[in-house]
This record gives structure tokens, sequence and C-alpha cells, in this order.
């Protein structure tokens, strides 16, 4: 089973969830350590496309319509991880995050939106 790797767009980047996942093992990076910042969502779902890597944003909107085209136009995804910005604290993402790596595997994850609600 390959294990998920994570990319943290902007949204959900923060210093201390990143230091927390990487603490447990987690292959995790940033839209910061990317170069990535204040690019359009799209740009941030090509380059996990590209580099194999599920997505984790807060921007639940706008990420839930680009699985939605990226579906309908028959173009896969890594998978997306879709929680509401300020709801959830660093160790409940962080707790969440590691329930649903645990249980899902990255082949698993393509093309497929999960909330992080479902993973208590």
């Amino acid at each position: 089973m390959i294990p998920i790797r994570l990319y943290l767009d902007e949204d959900a980047a923060q210093h201390d969830l990143l230091t927390a996942l990487r603490l447990r093992r987690v292959d995790v990076t940033s839209a910061q350590e990317q170069g990535l910042i204040g690019v359009a969502d799209r740009v941030h779902l090509e380059w996990c496309r590209s580099n194999g890597r599920v997505l984790y944003t807060f921007n639940v909107r706008d990420f839930y319509a680009l699985h939605t085209d990226f579906v309908k136009s028959g173009v896969e995804h890594p998978g997306i991880v879709l929680a509401p910005q300020q709801r959830y604290s660093i160790g409940g993402q962080m707790h969440r995050l590691l329930r649903l790596i645990g249980s899902k595997s990255a082949k698993e994850m393509v093309n497929r939106v999960e909330f992080l609600s479902t993973w208590r």
C-alpha cells in the first residue's frame, strides 16, 4: 500500500501542523515550501497532480468545484481533503489527517474528496 503524501495549500499550511505531521513521519509539504504562494487554485491542484500529493485545504467551495471540473473532464487528481477554516485546532487537524492516512492509500484517494469532519 502506497501511503498518502500531503500538500498543504496556503490556506491550510501552518508551521505547527507541518511540524506535528513530520514528527509522525508523514510525507508533507506546503505551498510556501514549493514557492506556490498566490497562485490560482487550479495551479495548486495541477502541482499535486504532477507530484502525486493529496491536497489539504480550507478552501472548500473552490476546490470542490475544481474536483467536479476535473472529474467531468476525465482528468484524474490525487485527491483532496477539505476542512472548514477555523473549525479545528492543530491537534484536531493532525489527529484526523493521521486517521485518514492510516485508513486510505494514495491509490484509494485518486479522484476522491474527503471531508476532515468524517475522520474523528
